[in-house]
């Protein structure tokens, strides 16, 4: 599985924390139904897997990661919330732990990015979509990331963040991609689209400014960006202070594109029965 270039710091999980079905799963919300299944690939801290729970509140939704901490976290806020309905296994995304067809919804955000193999992805999270469900996937589109005013340190970050996504096995211009990957996963029905986030105003672009220094100072960042020889400490030092006064001036304005996909498994598949408590042991 591809190396997480950002780890999973605090400050990565409070950044991820920020996400909501609202603001990352827009285009998937309309098509949810009371009595749903659904499972939420790569959840991280759970904010948007609990959310969808929300909007199938006569269904049954479980979230996925690789990081039994980011799960104590998810757990920890569905305890905060209520919550006694949500799952959150440990399982990894190429290896899902559930029998075929049993979910109505596979959903995932920001993931594929992350993945070796995306289109083998897509396969198995079709293998547990029922042939009448729907995969629903957003994941960022880097290069398409635009900023102002123009910053040296912002945009060797970018150079460098994409240079390591790729050297750990992913691909950080995912977005423009997902159309591409269902068709070839051999997905029906796929709709593409695309929706943003824009940070303009003085209290959101300080958040963002400060949520990306601090975690282009984390280990997970700094050490791999120097061991795989693409930045030097003090390259990093830089990217993190420009990120910083990025973040302050009134002119700050940032628009991050995200490519989205909706699409059905292949209509071969058949139907199952999602049991209680899944005891497949993850990949």
């Amino acid at each position: 599985m591809p190396r997480y270039g950002l780890g999973y710091a605090p400050s990565v999980l409070l950044s991820h924390a920020q996400r909501t079905a609202e603001n990352s799963a827009a285009y998937l919300l309309p098509h949810l139904r009371p009595d749903m299944a659904v499972l939420d690939v790569g959840c991280g801290p759970g904010t948007i897997t609990l959310d969808l729970a929300g909007h199938v509140p006569e269904g049954r939704v479980v979230g996925i990661d690789v990081g039994e901490d980011t799960l104590v976290v998810a757990r920890g806020e569905a305890a905060r919330r209520g919550d006694t309905r949500t799952q959150f296994l440990l399982a990894d995304t190429m290896g899902l732990p559930f029998p075929d067809g049993v979910f109505d919804v596979v959903h995932a955000h920001q993931v594929l990015q992350h993945v070796a193999d995306p289109v083998a992805a897509l396969r198995e999270m079709a293998r547990v979509c029922r042939t009448e469900g729907r995969i629903a996937c957003r994941d960022a589109d880097y290069e398409a990331m635009t900023w102002y005013p123009a910053s040296p340190g912002m945009t060797r970050w970018l150079e460098v963040y994409r240079a390591m996504a790729r050297l750990n096995g992913g691909e950080p211009d995912a977005g423009r991609r997902l159309k591409s990957w269902c068709v070839h996963a051999g997905l029906t029905e796929v709709q593409a689209g695309a929706s943003t986030w824009c940070y303009t105003t003085p209290e959101s672009t300080q958040w963002w400014s400060r949520s990306w220094a601090q975690r282009v100072r984390t280990a997970e960042f700094a050490d791999r960006a120097r061991e795989l020889g693409l930045a030097t400490a003090q390259e990093v030092g830089l990217m993190a202070d420009d990120w910083l006064q990025w973040g302050t001036s009134a002119d700050a304005w940032f628009v991050l594109l995200h490519g989205e996909v909706l699409a059905r498994p292949p209509r071969s598949q058949q139907h199952g029965v999602l049991p209680e408590n899944p005891e497949r042991s993850s990949t």
